[in-house]
């Protein structure tokens, strides 16, 4: 299904009617599932060690979240330190958190606390006990069950092509600047084929997307300065303006070394060091997964509007009369996050892509009924393209107002010609 769509090259006519309605949507419901993730890490330490020890992993997992966030911000302590050492702390902000709060528990009388860490393998085999070998022989299974296997492959299909693609499209933003094509072809390829091996391996599909974040996107945006000779006309003195911009340094390197991380870290025997984490340390990796998401999520400035007194909210574009239809728009994207997670949350689980993809539908053919199209317009627009929805419908409207234009005027022309014959014959 990964294949099929990479070579009909679904990006085109698929994502093309997707709107910021539902990327922002799935955007902060990533970061929804990113908290959650990091209380249930909690609340497995609370009922597995001593009530001490879960203390300290509450310290821990919100320690590693707010180092990394204060060091994340590093680029902004100017003059303190050399640009070079303030631009590692921002973009390795993570990774010095997590290593120090890997240490920190080994450290005088936190050393003696009974701590949860990482479960890691110590032999090279299936962690089912009923499983010796690691290949499946799918060969053997039942032919009714591959077929019936085709409803499971198909939303599993649906939510990684959603997720990359949504992922893809915020981690290439406007203000990223990125200047390389995306391969979402390509992209689409190779998760099939990791899907492909998954599933032969007889283990979960894995989808890596750090590398199609905002958090990676984020760790590239560097200063650039320009400078430029500037004559003034009046006086003829000439100077120069310096300018600097934001950009992000576009590479295959730190995606690529990423990976390769990765595949040292789950091998022996390095894998022993990831046995070292306490489970704390990762719920405080969730916890700053979600924030970062959810710092550029637009639904979230938009929530502070609703919380602010209409008298100190910037003045709003013409054609929209309050912002009481701006902040419907905001609850209703709200709400609808809340219904999905909590469709997560049941055992209708493994269908919430499905209700997703539905929201497309439903911004295209119903809210434009409740909503006025200046509101719209200002609030939304295409995820993928430049404008939205109704500018689409305006140029629309002006192309068959032109056409009909243009057939009045060739009957009006041959009306003319008409009446024109029969003055000529009239004469005669």
């Amino acid at each position: 299904m990964h294949y099929l769509l990479a070579i009909l090259n679904a990006h085109d006519w698929t994502m093309q009617y997707v709107t910021n309605f539902t990327a922002d949507i799935f955007s902060l419901l990533n970061s929804i599932i990113y908290f959650h993730k990091a209380v249930q890490e909690l609340q497995r330490n609370h009922a597995q060690v001593s009530f001490a020890s879960f203390l300290y992993s509450v310290i821990g997992a919100v320690g590693t979240f707010l180092l990394a966030v204060f060091l994340s911000s590093a680029n902004s302590w100017k003059p303190l330190f050399h640009r070079y050492i303030r631009m590692g702390l921002s973009e390795y902000a993570a990774a010095i958190s997590i290593i120090l709060f890997i240490g920190m528990p080994n450290i005088g009388e936190l050393a003696t606390l009974d701590k949860q860490t990482l479960v890691v393998q110590t032999s090279f085999r299936p962690s089912s006990p009923e499983r010796n070998t690691f290949f499946v022989e799918f060969w053997k299974l039942p032919v009714q069950w591959i077929f019936l296997s085709i409803i499971p492959g198909f939303i599993i299909t649906v939510l990684f092509y959603f997720d990359h693609e949504i992922s893809s499209i915020i981690c290439t933003l406007d203000r990223y600047g990125t200047k390389k094509p995306g391969g979402f072809a390509w992209d689409i390829v190779l998760l099939g084929t990791t899907t492909a091996i998954c599933g032969i391996l007889g283990i979960p599909p894995a989808n890596g997307l750090l590398p199609q974040a905002p958090l990676h996107s984020e760790s590239l945006m560097h200063t650039v300065r320009s400078e430029t000779l500037v004559e003034n006309l009046e006086t003829g003195e000439r100077e120069v303006k310096v300018e600097e911009r934001e950009e992000v340094y576009e590479q295959r390197w730190s995606a690529f070394l990423q990976a390769g991380f990765i595949l040292m870290f789950i091998s022996p025997p390095l894998q022993h060091v990831l046995g070292l984490t306490p489970t704390s340390v990762l719920a405080g990796l969730f916890l700053f997964m979600g924030e970062q998401s959810l710092a550029v999520n637009p639904i979230l400035f938009r929530f502070f509007h609703t919380l602010t007194p209409q008298s100190e909210l910037p003045p709003l574009p013409k054609g929209i009369g309050n912002w009481w239809g701006v902040h419907g728009f905001t609850v209703v994207q709200i709400v609808a996050t809340g219904v999905i997670f909590g469709i997560t949350l049941t055992v209708a689980a493994p269908a919430f892509p499905v209700v997703i993809i539905a929201l497309v539908p439903v911004r295209l053919l119903v809210m434009g009924r409740i909503w006025g199209r200046e509101t719209l317009r200002f609030v939304d627009g295409w995820a993928c393209r430049e404008g939205g929805p109704e500018e689409d419908e305006d140029r629309r409207g002006m192309r068959e107002e032109r056409n009909q234009r243009g057939v009045l005027g060739a009957v009006n022309e041959e009306m003319g010609a008409v009446e024109k014959r029969r003055g000529g014959d009239a004469a005669v």
